[in-house]
């Protein structure tokens, strides 16, 4: 056989390379196109809504004009208490599947149902915690909502914590524990230290994932057309105000929904901005 001619199992395999190649390219292509598409329609509809108004008005009645400051307080309102709710349980635990791996299957166990709540649907926790809080105390309130984002929060930022700590050279604990510093302070001092930059960008994407959501909050905190902060009622909030304005037939209502789309749209690009620099920070 002559050694230049090509085998017929590598022709073979060209051929399944050039059509895999295409394939992906395709898709990658479609992809591109709907979200342009999408961000577009968002970028030049919610453009021609904003005005001061949206920042200093509340949500208006039917057919009358107004504004959103009351939704986007409560929204900013449920992040920050979600966060301060499942940022520390998330290190923690994270810290725990990282540091303290005594009981492999328990270890396995936690990690496996972790990722199943990173991909489990919204809708679900919103029903559970519907369930758990709001149907025993009768009635909507901010403090279920802030847990159901809390919950969505919870398994990326242990799965970041999880995996920024395994990162970490084990000479930095080795060198930590041979200085005869104890566990806890070898973690708090020298790990967190080394994967803070990795900590604080999983929050920041957690943070950038439950900004949009609003299936858990129909069944949790609702919504409050008036300006409120007692997060034991319901509360305005920004998704749910986008969902029930743009199920209305009011044209100020579609305005209203196209504005908060684009703000949420301005907030999570900003916070996906800052977890990117982080990560190349530490990359570097």
């Amino acid at each position: 056989m002559n050694l230049r001619t090509p085998h017929p199992r590598g022709r073979y395999r060209k051929r399944v390379n050039v059509i895999a190649l295409g394939l992906a390219s395709i898709a990658t292509a479609l992809g591109l196109v709907a979200l342009v598409l999408i961000l577009v329609t968002t970028l030049l509809n919610g453009a021609a809504a904003l005005r001061p108004s949206l920042f200093t008005e509340l949500t208006p009645p039917p057919g009358a004009e107004g504004g959103l400051a009351n939704a986007l307080f409560g929204s900013l309102v449920l992040i920050f208490v979600a966060v301060l709710i499942g940022t520390p349980i998330g290190v923690l635990a994270g810290t725990y599947l990282a540091e303290y791996n005594t009981h492999p299957r328990l270890v396995g166990t936690v990690r496996f149902i972790n990722d199943i709540l990173l991909s489990a649907p919204s809708i679900v926790i919103g029903l559970f915690v519907y369930q758990v809080i709001v149907r025993p105390s009768g009635h909507f309130s901010g403090w279920a909502g802030a847990i159901a984002l809390a919950l969505i929060l919870l398994p990326v930022v242990i799965h970041t914590t999880d995996e920024t700590m395994q990162l970490i050279p084990l000479s930095l604990r080795e060198a930590a524990l041979a200085l005869g510093a104890p566990k806890w302070r070898m973690i708090t001092q020298v790990i967190y230290r080394a994967a803070r930059a990795g900590i604080l960008t999983g929050v920041l994407l957690g943070t950038a994932r439950i900004s949009g959501e609003t299936a858990p909050l129909l069944f949790t905190a609702l919504n409050n057309q008036y300006w409120s902060t007692d997060l034991s009622g319901p509360i305005a909030n920004l998704p749910v105000v986008i969902f029930q304005f743009a199920l209305s037939p009011y044209d100020s209502w579609h305005g209203l929904a196209w504005a908060g789309a684009l703000l949420l749209s301005l907030l999570v690009l900003l916070v996906s901005i800052v977890a990117r620099s982080l990560l190349r920070e530490k990359a570097e």
